[in-house]
């Protein structure tokens, strides 16, 4: 697959403060587009979505915050992805990752149609596992994979799922800030975590590459999705939910050199970041550079940079 598809979702509904929005041409400053054609993709890139119109939606959780604004990107994000699946290679430049409602709405619905299942590497400290009903921020970034694992309490608000992904099929790897009503819900999910406990012990090829070969198995496609905070808050520190003990920078280019040699990758979100809370785009150029590594940038050829 050599053409990838530039999707900017500059989304900030579903945080907990304001910059999110602002992602999509921070990624874009950092010449995503540049990286990709030198590694030989022919890029298109669409500009940045706008929300349908906001419904009137309202719900008994009252912490619950920017519903009717978050629904409307999921409604436009989920055709988008599902468009933008059949020309290449999408890559959703975010905006928070409430997002990933849309997105993995569209991809499942693509994976559907091709016969084949969709499994999807969450990259992030938190597993965003809650329901309408339990967040109790009610930051709807914090809901999307609850959704898209077709959990109940989404009904009558959020787009009927029609290919809800298997949770057998989700691996979530860096996770370390986990609410109570999630731990519960994701113990009888299916879902596979990887803390970064289980990474300090076993290493994060170990768990990666028995997930890769599960997927190779099942011969599934794989969504990648990216957090910035799946990394370290030393290193990227341009988001605005830190939480100490990240991977390191040679762990998180691993995990990109690894998925790439898979062959295995079919899309990718990027979410998170906030350049409002980030150093001279430090954060936007070191995810740009693993990008580069997930599309084959092979560690003798990363350049050198001075500051």
């Amino acid at each position: 697959m050599k053409t990838c598809i530039l999707l900017g979702a500059p989304v900030q509904d579903g945080a907990g403060r304001l910059g999110c929005d602002m992602g999509p041409s921070a990624f874009r400053a950092a010449d995503i587009a540049g990286a990709l054609r030198e590694l030989g993709y022919t890029v298109l890139d669409r500009g940045n979505l706008t929300p349908a119109e906001a419904p009137a939606l309202d719900h008994a959780n009252p912490a619950i915050k920017r519903l009717p604004e978050v629904v409307g990107w999921t409604q436009v994000l989920a055709e988008a992805a599902y468009e933008a699946s059949a020309e290449g290679l999408p890559i959703t430049l975010g905006g928070d990752h409430s997002l990933a409602a849309g997105t993995l709405f569209g991809l499942s619905r693509r994976a559907a149609e091709a016969g084949r299942p969709l499994f999807v590497l969450w990259l992030d400290a938190h597993p965003d596992f809650h329901t309408l009903d339990t967040t109790q921020s009610g930051n709807l970034h914090g809901v999307p994979m609850a959704y898209a694992t077709g959990r109940a309490g989404f009904e009558g608000v959020f787009p009927p799922l029609p290919h809800p992904l298997d949770p057998r099929h989700v691996c979530m790897m860096g996770i370390r800030s986990v609410d109570p009503a999630e731990r519960t819900a994701l113990a009888t999910s299916g879902v596979t975590v990887h803390d970064m406990r289980a990474i300090d012990e076993h290493g994060i090829a170990a768990l990666l590459g028995a997930f890769l070969r599960q997927v190779e198995a099942a011969d599934g496609l794989l969504h990648v999705s990216l957090d910035v905070d799946f990394l370290d808050p030393d290193i990227a520190p341009g988001v605005g939910t830190t939480v100490p003990g990240g991977a390191t920078f040679r762990e998180a280019h691993l995990v990109m050199e690894m998925l790439h040699d898979s062959g295995l990758v079919s899309s990718l979100d990027l979410v998170e970041l906030n350049p409002f809370l980030d150093e001279r785009g430090r954060t936007a150029r070191l995810m740009v550079d693993l990008v580069a590594s997930l599309m084959g940038r092979r560690v003798l050829d990363r350049p050198t940079r001075s500051h």
